[in-house]
């Protein structure tokens, strides 16, 4: 008897954490938003390069390039234990681009190239900052080598699926439409970097507002107000204390504290206010929610790795 209480113990919690890693706190059969990265430049095990996913209509759009996204998409669908469909590689074919920084972008060559193999036969849409054709381009001649086998050695593949179409925008406002989505970007400050953009998606039942990197901006409060998603970078106000004065004058000006992303979320109200890039730098999930709860009593959800919203 005391076995099997052991082993339904154990099954018990083996279920509990498989559904704690893959927390769906979507309301929506239309539109889910899933966080395949949650990251930063540090090399977190728990936090996989920024990248995101929103899938309307069971059509998948992704936003941002961090490393790792193609697997962890790839580990929400059937073949993985999954239920997103949509997700599987080969379907992975619209996207779009905050900013051309490493840890943004690393996992571009991934998304070109492993949905091709995967059985993608039709280009690539993307859309992005100036610098955006310029890194595509080079991408694709860096793996002209591993193309070429695949196309005319003995691998039974097409000649369209590592091909990339890609949009560069300059302008503030709507860059993307079709009958799931509408697209707005809007520019944001990210120290001097000099094309950094927030997105802000319309799909039929919701409103979800991508700062991407950026210390406050006043265009994501006019974007996000009313939004029902609002999904902001962030980094602790504590550990920004601990920081050398040097790394201080660096954050001020490159991301949002978790006191000023509050005060953003105080003017915007948005539905939910989902946290991502983030730095903790030492404090806990609940000290950086203390930090935000101290100046804004709305629904705020500590982004982890494959959460859908």
């Amino acid at each position: 008897m005391k076995e099997l209480i052991t082993i339904l113990t154990v099954l018990f919690l083996f279920n509990f954490q498989a559904a704690e890693a893959q927390r769906d706190l979507s309301d929506s059969e239309i539109t889910k938003l899933v966080l395949l990265g949650t990251g930063n430049p540090n090399p977190s095990p728990e936090q996989s390069g920024c990248a995101l996913a929103l899938v309307v209509n069971d059509t998948p759009y992704i936003i941002d390039f961090g490393p790792g996204l193609v697997r962890k998409s790839a580990s929400l669908t059937p073949q993985y234990g999954g239920s997103i469909n949509a997700l599987e590689a080969r379907k992975l074919k619209t996207a779009f681009l905050t900013h051309l920084h490493s840890d943004h972008t690393v996992g571009y060559p991934d998304l070109i190239l492993t949905p091709w193999v995967m059985g993608r036969d039709e280009p690539m849409e993307v859309y992005g900052p100036l610098g955006l054709g310029h890194m595509t381009d080079h991408i694709l001649e860096a793996y002209q080598e591993d193309i070429s086998y695949r196309v005319y050695g003995d691998e039974p593949t097409n000649n369209l699926g590592w091909r990339v179409n890609w949009h560069e925008f300059e302008q503030e406002g709507e860059i993307y439409r079709d009958s799931n989505i509408v697209v707005e970007a809007f520019p944001v400050t990210h120290g001097s970097w000099p094309n950094a953009w927030g997105f802000r998606f319309t799909t039929p039942d919701k409103v979800i507002v991508v700062s991407g990197d950026c210390k406050p901006s006043p265009r994501v409060v006019e974007y996000a107000t009313g939004a029902d998603i609002l999904l902001h970078e962030v980094y602790s106000q504590a550990g920004f204390e601990t920081k050398s004065e040097d790394w201080k004058a660096y954050h001020r000006v490159h991301h949002t504290s978790t006191l000023e992303l509050a005060e953003i979320a105080r003017k915007t109200e948005p539905g939910k206010v989902v946290l991502y890039h983030i730095l903790f730098w030492g404090s806990t999930e609940k000290e950086m929610m203390d930090e935000i709860h101290s100046l804004y009593k709305g629904e705020v959800y500590v982004g982890h790795d494959l959460d859908i919203y």
